[in-house]
C-alpha cells in the first residue's frame, strides 16, 4: 500500500510558467482522486471504487484468476469470476459506467506446479492478479512480495473476517500480517472399506469413538490389513496418497506425538523419535505386501483410486474431498466400461474415522491445508493508469476477495468438492434443505459461465448424502493440525517424501531414513540454518 489506508491522494496538476522569464503566467489545476477510505460497507465502497475509476476515464478493469486442485474445486477460478458479475450488477444499478472483464481463468490440476508456474512468472508480471492456493506457500510469497498484504483492508471488514474459523485466519497470516482469505479447508480421515471388513469380522460399530479416544491405533490398523490380505479378501491392507509426504502422511509424525515447528526458535523440526516411527510403520506395511513399494508414483487415475473404490484395499487415508470426486471421476471400472460410483454407493462402501493415534496414550489427529485466495502485489497492473491508481486498483481486488467469499459461493464450493466450508455462514447453508434443493436445479442467481461450468458437477454431487457427509466429518476440524507456514517448509516435506520413496522401497531401512533427511538437511545451508533435529532413534520399540 503507498501511505495509511484513508489517506485521500489529491493529484494536482499545474501547467507552469507560459512565457519564458514571466513569473506570473496563467495557472490551472485538475483535482482527481485516486483511492477512497474502505469503510466496511461493501455498497458503498464498491460504487465509489467504479466512480474513482470513472472519474480517471477508466471504464473497463481487466484482471485475472488462477486457481489449481482437483476437478471439483473450479470455484477457485469461478467464485472470482462471480464475483465479478456481482460488483458489475452494483455498478449498473448505481449508474457506473465501468465493467470487470476476467481475461485470464487459468486452472491446474497439481497445486505444486501451480505454486512453482506462479513463483517464476510473477517476478516478469505474467502471474495471475488472483492466486489461489495452499496456506503452505502464503509465507514464501509474502516473504518474497509476491502478495498483497491486506491487513488494512481487512480492519475495515471486520465483521466479515470474524465469520472466518480463527484458525484459518491465522493460517492466512505471515509474521502477525494477514495476506489472503480462507478459500477452503478440509479433513484427512482413515477411510474403511465396509464391504471389506465384513469379510473378515472387522465390527465397525463405534469405530469412530474407539479411534478418538485412542483405542483403536496404528497397530489395529496393521493386524486387520493383514489379515484382509491374509484371507484374501483384499489385494492391499492400505493405500494412501503418492508424491509429496506433505501434507496427508506427515499426521504420522502429529499422531507418534511429534512436532515440525519450534514456535520459541520460529525454527522447523525434525523430530527424530516420531519420524522414525512413522517410517517403520509404513516400512512394515511394505515389507508385509500390505502397502505397494511404488505407491508413492503411482498413478492417481489408473490405479489409485480404483483400487479404493473397488474395494481392492481395506484402509486408505485419504481427503474429504475423495468423497465426490469419486462421484464425478470414471475410476470404478469392476463392471466392464470405468464410471463414476453413485452417493448411496459411497454410503454403503465407505466408513471415515480420524486418523488414529500412533499407539496407546496418544491421540488421534487430522490435518487441514487450507486454500486461501491472495492477491498479486501487481494486482491490475495490465489496466491503464496502473502507477496512478495502484491503490483503487488493489482495494477493487481486495473487494473482490471479499465478494468471493460470500457465503453461497463458499457453500456451493463445500459441497461439490467436499471441502469444508470456512464460514460460519456457509456452514449454516449447506445444513438448509431448500438452498441443497436449489444448488441442484442451479436456481441460484449465479453468472451464466459459472453454471455452465458447474451443470455437470452439480449434477454428479449435490445430494443430502454428501451433505451429510461433510456434516458428520467437521467434528474433525477439532482434531486438525496445520503443517507449518514457514518458507523452508515446502523443501523439508520434498526431503521427507525422498526418504521415504526409499524406506518404502526397501532401499533404505527406517533408520537409514531418518539419517537421509539429516544429512539432507545440513548438505543445505539455509535449510540448515532454519531446522532444528531433536530427539533421538527410539531403543526397543516395536511395532505393531
Amino acid at each position: 500500500m503507498k501511505g495509511k489506508l484513508g489517506a485521500v491522494v489529491i493529484l494536482v496538476v499545474l501547467f507552469g510558467v507560459m512565457a519564458s522569464g514571466c513569473i506570473g503566467g496563467q495557472e490551472t489545476s485538475e483535482t482527481k482522486i485516486t483511492t477512497v477510505e474502505l469503510s466496511g460497507d461493501f455498497l458503498k465502497d464498491a460504487v465509489a471504487i467504479g466512480k474513482v475509476l470513472e472519474e480517471n476515464g477508466i471504464n473497463e478493469v481487466k484482471f485475472s484468476a488462477w486457481g489449481s486442485g482437483d476437478p471439483n474445486s473450479v470455484m477457485r477460478v469461478h467464485g472470482i469470476v462471480e464475483a465479478a458479475r456481482r460488483i458489475n450488477k452494483i455498478w449498473e444499478e448505481n449508474g457506473v459506467n465501468v465493467k470487470i472483464i476476467i481475461t485470464d481463468k487459468h486452472y491446474a490440476a497439481a497445486f505444486q506446479d501451480a505454486y512453482q508456474e506462479y513463483l517464476s512468472k510473477q517476478p516478469l508480471g505474467q502471474a495471475g492478479d488472483f492466486f489461489v492456493n495452499s496456506y503452505a506457500f502464503l509465507p514464501t510469497l509474502a516473504d518474497e512480495g509476491y502478495i498483497l498484504d491486506i491487513t488494512e483492508y481487512a480492519n475495515a471488514y471486520k465483521s466479515v473476517i470474524e465469520d472466518f474459523y480463527p484458525s484459518l485466519i491465522e493460517a492466512s497470516k505471515f509474521d502477525g500480517k494477514l495476506y489472503g482469505l480462507p478459500q477452503d479447508t478440509e479433513a484427512r480421515p482413515l477411510y474403511i472399506r465396509r464391504d471389506v471388513a465384513a469379510k473378515i469380522g472387522f465390527n465397525l460399530e463405534g469405530i469412530e469413538e474407539k479411534v478418538k479416544n485412542g483405542e483403536f491405533t496404528w497397530s489395529d490398523v496393521y493386524q486387520w490389513a493383514k489379515k484382509a490380505k491374509g484371507n484374501g479378501v483384499a489385494e492391499w491392507g492400505l493405500i494412501h496418497r503418492k508424491g509429496s509426504a506433505h501434507p496427508d502422511l506427515i499426521q504420522f509424525i502429529f499422531a507418534f506425538g511429534g512436532k515440525l515447528y519450534n514456535e520459541e526458535s520460529k525454527k522447523l523440526v525434525v523430530d527424530v523419535p516420531a519420524i522414525y516411527k512413522w517410517f517403520y510403520v509404513e516400512w512394515k506395511f511394505a515389507q508385509d505386501g500390505l502397502l505397494p513399494e511404488d505407491i508413492m508414483s503411482w498413478d492417481w487415475a489408473k490405479q489409485i483410486h480404483p483400487t479404493i473404490v473397488e474395494g481392492r484395499t481395506l484402509f486408505d487415508i485419504g481427503g474429504t474431498w475423495y468423497w465426490t470426486e469419486w462421484q464425478t471421476k470414471d475410476y470404478y471400472g469392476k463392471e466392464g466400461t470405468p464410471r463414476p460410483i453413485k452417493p448411496d454407493e459411497v454410503q454403503k462402501w465407505f466408513a471415515y474415522t480420524l486418523f488414529p493415534a500412533g499407539e496407546k496414550g496418544l491421540q488421534p489427529v487430522t490435518l487441514s491445508q487450507p486454500f486461501v485466495w491472495m492477491i498479486n502485489s501487481k494486482a491490475g497492473q495490465q489496466n491503464p493508469k496502473y502507477e496512478e491508481l495502484e491503490e483503487i486498483y488493489h482495494e477493487l481486488a481486495f473487494l473482490m476477495i471479499i465478494k468471493a467469499s460470500d457465503p453461497d459461493i463458499n457453500a456451493i464450493h463445500s459441497v461439490i468438492s467436499a471441502h469444508l466450508p470456512v464460514r460460519k455462514a456457509a456452514a449454516k447453508l449447506i445444513s438448509d434443505e431448500k438452498w441443497l434443493n436449489d444448488l441442484k436445479s442451479l436456481n441460484l442467481d449465479l453468472d451464466q459461465e459459472v453454471k455452465d461450468n458447474l451443470k455437470d458437477i452439480v449434477a454428479t454431487t449435490v445430494h443430502p448424502i454428501n451433505a451429510k457427509f461433510l456434516a458428520d466429518v467437521s467434528y474433525m476440524l477439532e482434531y486438525t493440525k496445520f503443517a507449518p507456514a514457514h518458507p523452508k517448509y515446502p523443501a523439508l516435506a520434498d526431503i521427507f517424501k525422498e526418504a521415504l520413496d526409499k524406506v518404502l522401497r526397501g532401499e533404505m531401512t527406517p533408520e537409514e531414513g531418518v539419517d537421509y533427511i539429516i544429512q539432507k538437511v545440513n548438505a543445505d545451508p539455509e535449510l540448515a540454518e532454519n531446522v532444528e533435529v531433536i530427539g533421538e532413534i527410539p531403543k526397543d520399540w516395536q511395532f505393531p
